[in-house]
């Protein structure tokens, strides 16, 4: 694609166009997945990270300043991604380490209360009844990708898909759900 094309579709996924969204993750999936693999040497990591760049890039599509490169943009938007990702396991760690000598009281203090466990039930409930609004297909990668943590290797040859399909129908699925949560809490 030429910057003329990725400007029009740019154009066009930013009026919600399904189409637009399909051909630029498709034409830049490689770049960014291979970016991030270098940097976390784990497909699975480099995978998820990937998946989760393009929901935010296409959630603040608006910023993107077409006077530039849209892999420019990209590429930093899963840079910044993995740091902050990278720092949040990072400040668990250390926090870890350093509470390492009350770890007894922390779980004892951290572990939930039968109150705290039957909202955490509930919530999770909730969470199912809602993907079993969405469409089977969707509703079915959810489940294999979130709920039983298969690779999308594993899932490629369950259910015999590309894993370039895959990606994507699981970043709708993941789009979907979060519409119908938000429409519920508003």
């Amino acid at each position: 694609m030429n910057t003329i094309e990725v400007n029009e579709c740019i154009l066009k996924a930013r009026k919600n166009d399904q189409t637009a969204y399909n051909t630029i993750f498709n034409f830049y999936w490689d770049s960014v997945f291979s970016y991030l693999l270098q940097r976390t040497s784990n497909e699975n990591e480099a995978e998820e990270i990937a998946i989760e760049t393009f929901t935010k890039a296409f959630d603040r599509l608006d910023l993107y300043d077409s006077d530039q490169p849209f892999i420019s943009w990209i590429i930093t938007v899963a840079k910044n991604h993995h740091i902050d990702r990278y720092r949040r396991s990072k400040n668990f760690k250390i926090s870890y380490v350093e509470d390492e000598i009350d770890l007894s009281f922390t779980l004892q203090s951290e572990s939930l209360s039968p109150e705290e466990l039957m909202i955490s039930d509930q919530n999770l409930d909730h969470l199912l009844k809602q993907i079993r609004l969405l469409k089977k297909q969707y509703r079915s990668l959810l489940i294999l990708r979130y709920f039983e943590n298969k690779s999308l290797k594993e899932i490629e040859a369950e259910i015999k898909e590309p894993a370039s399909r895959i990606r994507v129908k699981l970043f709708r699925a993941k789009k979907m759900l979060a519409t119908l949560l938000e429409r519920e809490s508003n």
